[in-house]
């Protein structure tokens, strides 16, 4: 039986490589307030410090059989936790970039959204005032705004003068846009 407490490090890391525990415990107790105090002060989470630490040692003792450590034990452990602290830092950071994204992205699709709703009931009603319009003046005004015919094109059609198609045109207008304007006010 070993006296782990006065073993250096190089035959701690001997004896963890063939599956000795107290050697592994003794190496835990010696390091882990340094490293614990490395991430804590990195960190600012003492929780996430915590979890950093102890990640360090699970991973020490998977890999106990092919350590090769070849500075110190100390400067290996302290190194392994500031790499996990910065890891976790990038992560964080990524985790943050893609909530503002989301709750941006968010905003932007509801507004978009009430946007395009409040574009159709508008659509809709612009459709029933039309359908309540005198049939020439609706024709001329369908013919025009949704066919996209010419004034000249609509007076051939319909046979009637180019100065009948302005004036059924005018009247529909006015008429759309005052029952317009009274429900979006």
């Amino acid at each position: 039986m070993y006296n782990y407490n006065i073993l250096n490090d190089k035959e701690l890391i001997n004896l963890m490589q063939v599956n000795d525990e107290f050697a592994f415990t003794e190496v835990y107790n010696r390091y882990w307030k340094k490293l614990f105090t490395i991430a804590a002060n990195k960190l600012r989470d003492l929780d996430e410090a915590e979890e950093v630490v102890q990640d360090i040692f699970v991973s020490l003792w998977k890999r106990r059989a092919t350590l090769d450590i070849t500075d110190t034990l100390s400067g290996y452990l302290a190194v392994s936790v500031k790499y996990r602290v910065i890891k976790l830092l990038h992560k964080q950071n990524n985790q943050q970039k893609y909530v503002d994204y989301s709750e941006s992205a968010l905003v932007t699709y509801d507004d978009s959204t009430q946007q395009w709703i409040e574009f159709e009931e508008l659509k809709n009603q612009l459709a029933l005032f039309v359908a309540d319009l005198p049939e020439k003046c609706r024709l001329v005004y369908q013919l025009s705004r949704e066919s996209g015919l010419s004034h000249k094109q609509i007076a051939s059609e319909l046979g009637i003068a180019e100065k009948t198609v302005e004036a059924h045109l005018a009247k529909a207008v006015k008429t759309l846009r005052t029952r317009l304007s009274q429900i979006l006010l």
